[in-house]
């Protein structure tokens, strides 16, 4: 279902015939706010992966154009992650509950821009997380100690952007997450929970 809204929106965005054309040395720079649904992944088997919740986050954007069809973009992106019924045991008992664990996330993707009025984009490359906070959702319970300091992992996404005026455009995207590292800083067994996030962003965005 997910995979069918996405064909739907970015379907009828290209039925815009707008001009979003960038030149080498032109460098955009926006902000953007988007809808998260994360998870954790257990083991190398992305079938054996938590439930998941929802979240939001907010970005600042940039990028630097290579030429008219790749730049360098970069984000740096509050991002709210976790997942969703985990089990908590303390010494006052055990509980089912979510878990928010909220990151400051620096992506750096190489991003190809195509189509005829090179509007749409594809992005990937590594990324950066920084831990912020990390509670349960039940009692708010710290569990920050818990949690390792950073995240890596790779990002990647699909976009398009359209014309609003000549120095300013708006772009729709889908984006997502693929945690490599561990999440726990002290991990009980061998088998690594890693963090995976997507997400649906709009924003808006000015070419310098």
């Amino acid at each position: 279902m997910q995979k069918l809204l996405i064909i739907v929106l970015f379907t009828s965005l290209g039925m815009f015939n707008l001009n979003a054309q960038s030149d080498k040395g032109d460098i955009e720079f926006g902000i953007g706010l988007g809808f998260n649904y994360s998870n954790v992944v257990v083991g190398s088997n992305a079938e054996d992966a938590t439930d998941s919740k929802s979240g939001l986050n907010v970005a600042a954007v940039g990028e630097y154009f290579f030429s008219d069809r790749w730049g360098i973009k970069a984000k740096l992106i509050y991002d709210q992650k976790g997942w969703g019924n985990g089990f908590f045991d303390d010494d006052n008992g055990s509980f089912t509950t979510d878990f928010n664990v909220n990151y400051l996330t620096i992506p750096v993707m190489a991003n190809w821009h195509f189509g005829a009025n090179r509007s749409w984009y594809l992005n990937f490359g590594p990324y950066v997380g920084i831990l912020l906070n990390a509670e349960t959702g039940t009692r708010a319970i710290d569990v920050k100690d818990a949690i390792s300091s950073t995240d890596f992992g790779i990002a990647y996404g699909i976009g398009y952007k359209f014309d609003v005026t000549d120095t300013t455009k708006l772009y729709v995207e889908w984006d997502a997450q693929a945690g490599v590292t561990d999440i726990f800083e002290v991990s009980d067994s061998s088998t690594s929970v890693r963090n995976g996030r997507g997400s649906f962003n709009i924003g808006v965005l000015l070419n310098l």
